[in-house]
């Protein structure tokens, strides 16, 4: 059962970023000076197919038999979407070529993606089973190895599964897509029923607490369109648009974009601020009788249904005038009267002139900034303090007859900012001590990788600090609970280190002595993780220490053991070793 996954994963990986790197540059290649183009609505449905890989990490235990990765595998899934981003997708995958194991299964779950002009990422998370079998050993494989000492099999069995991951499309067009990647994050559980042990001719049992990447390419065909309705439109105006006190005037709105169901009934509201509107349908009359003479506008509101919502509803606006022989008269308002810093106000000046002679506008302010020669003007609060500002409206005629008018708009205080988030930490690579089996607590040269990286780490972050969590697999653990239990019955019992807190105290060591990290901030402890392993965990400074609850070592009764090289006879032996499992 032994494979390369991670050389087929690597494969994989190259290609994928190959052709991302090829569509982002066809992407890149339009013109700086051309606008973005409002293509299609996103899809409604979207149906993919295409090639899966799936990488396995796990075991059936209690026997610890690895499952292989498999190169090939085919991959089907369909989402339907809401909305432009929100969706629900179900899966279906199937690797059955394993050696000596495969898998397919099912899920559905939640879709979220964000459409973009030629790119699509998305992410998901999906629930459902799958079918797992294997790993055998036996005369239905070809896996190589296998003897009548290591005969084995295990059934293909159902059980829960998760999916988790996202990936990334890119647009052809409106119907079709091509998945650069889809990488997806697998957890299968599988209980193949009581554990007899190896070899057997039957099923071997056991349980497996699979965990795998799948990587995924293929086609996209997307179904459907997402279009909301166009918003409903209003449009008003007033004839005559001028009169003195008491003239008919009428007021006329235009709708558009109207849902033609009988049953959404359309409403007409309408205000004024100079004069009354009788009436609720689309033309009202407006009574200037009682009306001072000046500029007014009427403000008309259609809505439909019961209970509208935004794009159902509409406002429109338009503007009359009462003349009067007298001298301009002009009011002043903003819209709105309280704004956030660097927010505008509209300025709204109200002018009337008694023979409807030329009119010109101007404005003023004590704070901000603002400029114009018509009824309405633009108040810019960029650089203006908190507090109240005080806006002149101010309006003459040919003839020189002029008034003046204020309003005041007040700028929002800004809230305070937001506390920092609190500092937290985070767990870095894990040392292995699997390879060595003469010095099983030893810090190899292959575990120098991780502890380069977590040297690094700590020298970028000096006020952090490292705890180091020491773990030992079953059978050493048994092993230790045996000898605990003879020294126990002797007079004076030999109390020897555990090899989780060597493992731990020796890692330690290289981090303080090669790398010349302090020891006052590396914090050693022993877990209950089964495997041979240190975990690493980067504390900054006011985070809160996740390893807190382990069991601390007692460096002063642990002693670092020195790394010396194997003897050369058990250097050779090792070396011929590596040297066949790379044969294989």
């Amino acid at each position: 059962m032994i494979n390369h996954p991670f050389r087929s994963l690597g494969r994989f990986v190259l290609a994928a970023c190959a052709v991302s790197i090829g569509a982002a540059s066809l992407g890149a290649q339009a013109p700086a000076t051309t606008a973005p183009k409002s293509g299609p609505s996103p899809s409604r449905f979207d149906i993919f197919t295409g090639y899966s890989y799936f990488n396995a990490h796990g075991t059936v235990q209690p026997a610890g038999i690895p499952y292989s990765s498999i190169n090939l595998g085919a991959i089907g899934s369909g989402a339907y979407y809401f909305n432009n981003h929100f969706g629900l997708e179900a899966v279906y995958a199937n690797h059955p070529s394993g050696s000596g194991d495969g898998d397919s299964g099912i899920g559905g779950g939640v879709i979220y993606r964000w459409p973009m002009e030629k790119f699509t990422p998305f992410v998901h998370a999906l629930f459902g089973t799958d079918r797992l079998g294997g790993p055998n050993c036996d005369s239905s494989t070809s896996v190589s190895g296998c003897s009548a000492a290591t005969v084995e099999h295990e059934p293909y069995t159902w059980g829960p599964a998760v999916r988790v991951g996202g990936g990334l499309d890119y647009n052809i067009n409106h119907r079709f897509s091509i998945r650069l990647v889809q990488a997806d994050y697998r957890y299968i559980h599988e209980n193949f029923g009581p554990y007899v042990g190896v070899p057997t001719g039957g099923v071997l049992g056991g349980t497996t607490g699979l965990n795998a990447i799948e990587l995924s390419a293929g086609i996209v065909t997307h179904l459907g369109s997402i279009t909301p309705p166009a918003p409903v439109t209003y449009a008003c105006s007033v004839s005559p648009e001028s009169g003195y006190p008491g003239d008919p005037m009428t007021v006329t709105g235009t709708a558009m974009n109207l849902n033609p169901n009988p049953k959404k009934v359309v409403s007409y509201t309408w205000t004024t601020n100079g004069g009354t509107v009788s009436g609720t349908s689309s033309t009202d009359n407006i009574d200037t009788k009682a009306t001072a003479p000046g500029t007014y506008t009427v403000n008309g509101h259609v809505s439909q249904g019961a209970k509208p919502k935004p794009g159902q509803m509409a406002d429109c606006t338009a503007s009359y005038t009462v003349k009067a022989f007298d001298p301009p008269t002009i009011s002043c308002a903003a819209s709105p009267s309280s704004v956030n810093p660097g927010d505008s106000a509209t300025i709204t000046a109200s002018a009337a002139s008694p023979q409807n002679r030329p009119l010109t506008y101007g404005y003023n302010a004590t704070a901000g900034s603002i400029s114009s020669t018509t009824s309405t003007a633009t108040l810019s609060t960029t650089g203006a303090a908190p507090g109240p500002i005080t806006v002149t409206c101010n309006v003459s005629d040919d003839k020189g007859h002029s008034e003046s008018a204020t309003t005041s708009v007040n700028v929002i205080a800004p809230p305070p900012p937001p506390p920092p988030p609190a500092p937290q930490a985070s767990s870095l690579c894990a040392v292995s001590f699997e390879r060595d089996e003469k010095r099983p607590t030893r810090v190899d040269n292959e575990a120098k990788a991780c502890l380069d990286d977590v040297a690094l780490s700590m020298q970028r972050s000096s006020d952090a600090k490292l705890a180091l969590v020491g773990n030992e697999d079953s059978k050493e653990q048994a092993v230790e609970a045996k000898e605990a239990a003879r020294q126990a019955k002797r007079k004076h019992p030999e109390v020897k280190p555990s090899d989780a807190a060597l493992r731990a105290v020796n890692t330690k060591e290289y981090l303080v002595t090669d790398k010349g990290i302090d020891p006052s901030r590396i914090m050693v402890y022993t877990g209950t993780d089964d495997g041979k392993t240190v975990t690493t965990t980067l504390i900054p400074s006011g985070a809160a220490n996740p390893d807190a609850s382990d069991t601390a070592v007692d460096e002063s009764a642990v002693k670092a053991v020195p790394r010396t090289p194997l003897p050369e006879r058990h250097a050779a032996k090792k070396k011929a070793a590596d040297a066949a499992t790379t044969t294989n």
